[in-house]
């Protein structure tokens, strides 16, 4: 059987704030990283089956403290997680990853839970979800 390689990287903003970041295909529990401290590059191959797959990437960890705000209420620095370099089988794809994610999260518990767009940076506790089916080939081809 024919497999298919998706890679990317996870870079902190602030390597002091105690992110953890699991990654899920379906299923299966891929990576858990109890503090991205530094970057942290995930590849994994899967099989190219006809199949509906799942990639979420759970983020925990951030708390109010590491959000500064000023006292006009503007944020003036901030931890999060950037996800970036986003490829498959060596082919870019990050504003189709970018365009197809989805960012579920509640402000870190300050607000109701919202399904929101990703941008590539994470600054919220919360949930990035990838839906993409198999051959990956002809899924690009129907979302690029």
């Amino acid at each position: 059987m024919d497999k298919v390689k998706i890679a990317f990287d996870i870079a902190p903003t602030s390597p002091t704030c105690p992110f953890h970041i699991e990654v899920w295909l379906d299923q299966s529990k891929l990576l858990s990283v109890d503090h991205v401290a530094d970057v942290v590059h995930f590849e994994h191959e899967l099989d190219d089956d006809d199949s509906e797959h799942q990639l979420k990437l759970v983020l925990q960890g951030k708390l109010p403290e590491h959000t500064k705000i000023d006292e006009q209420g503007n944020i003036i620095s901030d931890a999060a997680l950037q996800i970036h370099n986003i490829v498959i089988d060596d082919i870019d794809v990050n504003l189709l990853f970018l365009e197809k994610c989805v960012y579920t999260h509640n402000f870190n518990g300050t607000q109701s839970e919202i399904a929101d767009t990703f941008h590539g940076i994470a600054g919220c506790n919360g949930t990035i979800t990838f839906e993409f089916s198999t051959p990956l080939y002809l899924w690009l081809l129907e979302h690029m």
